[in-house]
């Protein structure tokens, strides 16, 4: 149950800057940041739930990898950021770090 936590979180954990982008771009700029706030709050309380029996080491790499990553990829998609093959590869070397970790654990 701990890795069902630790994914949750790491979604909410990309929800709070895409709020707060989305405040900056938008009329909507309360509504988004209290979307913003609410997603920091279930993503904490996410990985808060997922040490319970995950390292916090691990716990934390793979909750900021998802964020990092999950928000890299949408800012490509929906937002028009730079996909520099530089960018990607680094998000791929996050990736194969959260992987290593999960196979040590």
């Amino acid at each position: 149950m701990g890795w069902i936590y630790l994914l949750l979180g790491g979604f909410f954990e990309i929800g709070w800057p895409v709020g707060m982008k989305l405040a900056q771009t938008t009329g909507l700029r309360f509504l988004y940041l209290a979307l913003a706030v609410v997603s920091m709050g279930l993503s904490g309380y996410f990985l808060y739930m997922a040490q319970r029996t995950i390292p916090i080491g691990t716990a934390y790499v793979v909750w900021t990898g998802i964020g990092a990553v999950g928000t890299l990829l949408i800012g490509i998609f929906f937002f028009h950021d730079s996909a520099s093959i530089w960018r990607l590869l680094s998000a791929f070397l996050i990736i194969a770090g959260i992987i290593g970790l999960k196979l040590a654990s």
